[in-house]
């Protein structure tokens, strides 16, 4: 979905606004535009314009990319009237340049979409972001390949061509799930493909790359090209990490805890929705998005909605152990000069109860 190709620009601009002090007075982010199309379906409580407070808070969430199904429970939220039955007038918008984080920190967005991994980066920088749910329970992404490239195993890499963004931390990736199968990392070929589509990329330049199934990989399905894809969770624990998460300003948290709170409680309702009811929910996204492909919106739905929330107690649930362990093997393979201080970087406090 694009995601990791925007971790090392995103965190890049975080740093800049650090060293910089820069910032905003509030939140609000702006005219809080409806993006999500439409008003409230008839799904939603009759009572709902009756309940809702008179003048609703505007506030923005940004994406961490081009809208997908990492995304449906906020559209969902949006479309059946969740936010504004919490007092808040919701406009989601893409990133732009300087990313989802970069907004969140700088006070242009009071919401964001992110990841553990570019989040436990930022914490080290003294950037004051903080998790606040796991949108999906368990990592869904890893390194794919066409059938015809026989790479069924982490050793299969050897030989073969790699293509990536550049990062540290995929090397590393592909360290940690090849040495226990005895494969060597250095015989694995690596190339920056940048932002160049994995479908034209397979056919041209490289034999694998790393991708979230949900969408990659389903598109790969309905195309007729079938893949051989290697969880990164299924080879190495340390790698199943929250990807994506939603995110805050420890200014949102000091300043705005009861909206933090409504906005957990009307999301949370807006990913239940998801998982209850797919379909449904691929038909509140593919109207609010309608450039987007509705046969790939409604299989990546399907497959995606029962992960969001998973073996977790309640969605957006997030586990100590998850953060320490990934933050653990970053510090071991020196990818990081200090600890974690993880009690820092997540909470479930704003989450409502099971």
């Amino acid at each position: 979905m694009g995601v990791k190709k925007s971790l090392m620009l995103s965190l890049t601009c975080m740093l800049a606004l650090a060293i910089a002090g820069c910032g905003s007075n509030g939140a609000n982010g702006g005219n809080g535009g409806n993006t999500a199309g439409g008003n409230a379906s008839p799904e939603a409580s009759a009572g709902t314009a009756a309940d809702a407070p008179a003048e609703l808070t505007k506030i923005k969430v940004a994406l961490d990319w081009t809208p997908n199904t990492n995304h449906t429970g906020l559209y969902a939220a949006k479309e059946l009237g969740y936010y504004e039955e919490e007092g808040l007038d919701v406009e989601i918008v893409q990133p732009g340049a300087a990313g989802a984080d970069t907004m969140v920190i700088s006070g242009e967005a009071a919401f964001g979409i992110s990841a553990q991994e570019a989040l436990t980066l930022a914490r080290l920088q003294n950037v004051p972001l903080v998790s606040v749910a796991a949108i999906i329970q368990h990592n869904t992404s890893g390194f794919a390949a066409p059938k015809d490239r026989n790479i069924t195993s982490p050793k299969d890499f050897e030989g073969k061509i790699y293509g990536g963004w550049g990062s540290p931390a995929e090397e590393a990736a592909m360290k940690a799930i090849m040495d226990p199968e005895g494969g060597d990392v250095k015989k694995v070929k690596q190339v920056n493909i940048g932002e160049a589509d994995y479908f034209t990329a397979v056919k041209r330049d490289i034999d694998f790359a790393w991708i979230f199934y949900a969408w990659t990989g389903i598109e790969a399905e309905l195309r007729g090209e079938p893949l051989d894809m290697l969880y990164l969770k299924d080879y190495a624990p340390q790698l199943d990490y929250y990807t994506p998460i939603l995110t805050t300003s420890e200014k949102e948290i000091a300043g705005r805890p009861e909206l933090v709170k409504a906005f957990l409680k009307a999301t949370s309702k807006g990913y239940q929705y998801a998982i209850d009811q797919p379909e449904a929910a691929a038909d509140i996204l593919i109207k609010a998005v309608p450039d987007l492909d509705p046969e790939l919106v409604l299989a990546s739905q399907k497959w995606l909605s029962p992960k969001y929330k998973d073996d977790a107690a309640r969605w957006g649930e997030q586990k100590a152990e998850i953060w320490q362990n990934y933050a653990d093997w970053m510090y071991d393979l020196k990818l990081l000069d200090q600890q974690l201080d993880v009690e820092a970087t997540f909470t479930n406090e704003f989450l409502p109860a099971e």
